[in-house]
């Protein structure tokens, strides 16, 4: 709790992506980016009933953890109604930002090893305009999730994690959708500082939308704790909202797992056990945009 009374959203716990075929998410994440396996089995039926996923119960899940053990997972449960997937084009969680240590040595592994093959490069590292200590590049992985893999240098001002490992954690996560009041309404509870919308080249996004790359997107930010943060981006009219089997999480992005240790965020929310490494107590519900978001507290 915060000297102001509200609630105060923690950390980044785990992102959740639904994927056709974890074999293929085992090797790629493995062999290139060295995340590596902390659990894995079959999805209870309690969980799929809390996540509004019934019909998910008895599929396979399986949890990566970086190599420098930091406790911000990528979680993956296995569906066929994932196939096809392509993050940027429809509304919701859309893109995981991974902290690394050098994203041009990380450029060259992925265009020099064959298991790079399972990551496609769809921009290039490059400098931010308004940050140039600040160097990331944007990768479709195997299942058409879209990852920023960014690279923190020094004096940039802002308050951001750096990497522990040559691919360090998730640090920032990003959902989009068509009204970006609504968006920053589902945090308005929360004592967390924000900068508001500003508009700039989103280049990526504009490419999977088939936009002229000049195109401006507006984004606010959402601080977490321990230099984290939630990007809100304004998407363009040609965006859909993302069509979801019944019974289901959406597919890709689906869901993000933020830690809370504020009891009054529970109240009047189901709670289950957090199916995370340490476990502790769950409860999930959706954003404006369709995107699920689950709080994480002690057990």
């Amino acid at each position: 709790m915060t000297e102001g009374g509200a609630p105060l959203l923690g950390t980044i716990r785990a992102v959740t992506h639904v994927v056709p075929d974890l074999a293929v998410i085992r090797a790629a994440y493995g062999s290139v980016l060295g995340y590596q396996p902390v659990d894995e089995g079959v999805l209870p039926a309690d969980t799929a009933a809390a996540w509004g996923a019934p019909a998910m119960a008895g599929r396979r899940y399986l949890t990566l953890a970086p190599a420098c053990g930091t406790p911000a997972w990528l979680r993956f449960v296995e569906s066929p109604a994932a196939a096809g997937w392509q993050a940027l084009t429809t509304h919701g969680w859309n893109a995981t930002e991974i902290v690394v240590q050098d994203v041009d040595a990380l450029a060259a592994r992925l265009e020099g090893r064959l298991e790079g093959s399972a990551f496609r490069v769809i921009g290039p590292p490059k400098s931010l305009q308004r940050f140039p200590m600040i160097r990331a590049m944007q990768v479709l992985g195997p299942a058409g999730e879209c990852l920023y893999l960014t690279q923190v240098g020094a004096g940039s001002g802002l308050d951001l994690a750096q990497a522990a490992a040559f691919v360090g954690h998730v640090f920032i996560v990003v959902a989009g959708g068509p009204d970006l009041g609504g968006l920053f309404a589902t945090y308005a509870g929360f004592a967390n500082a924000i900068d508001p919308p500003v508009s700039t080249r989103v280049q990526v996004i504009s490419w999977a939308n088939g936009l002229p790359p000049e195109t401006e997107h507006a984004h606010g930010l959402v601080k977490l704790p321990r230099g984290t943060l939630i990007e809100l981006d304004a998407y363009p009219a040609v965006t859909q909202p993302r069509e979801t089997a019944p019974g289901e999480l959406p597919p890709g992005m689906a869901m993000v797992s933020f830690s809370v240790d504020d009891p009054r965020v529970f109240a009047g929310r189901p709670t289950h056990a957090a199916l995370l490494p340490g476990g502790g107590t769950s409860a999930c519900f959706q954003g404006a945009a369709g995107e699920w978001i689950e709080f994480v507290g002690p057990p």
